[in-house]
């Protein structure tokens, strides 16, 4: 008989796995953020960085720095 485990005991499980990716995404958003403020001309307008970078996940903050950023 197979043993049934509780949704808490999966979560759990996985946590290892998923700490480095969660902690990747915040450093890359507060990297993104700080860059954003500092810098005075942007690809774009301001105000469009601000919303990709905080809830398009690790692609936001990625695209920022690639692409947003105006030397």
């Amino acid at each position: 008989m197979e043993q049934i485990t509780s949704p808490l005991e999966q979560v759990l499980k996985v946590l290892p796995y998923v700490i480095p990716f969660i902690l990747l995404h915040l450093i890359l958003v507060v990297i993104s953020l700080v860059d954003l403020i500092r810098r005075e001309k942007t690809l774009g307008p301001k105000w469009i960085w601000y919303p990709l970078i905080l809830f398009i996940t690790i692609f936001g903050s990625a695209a920022y720095l690639i692409f947003g950023r105006k030397e």
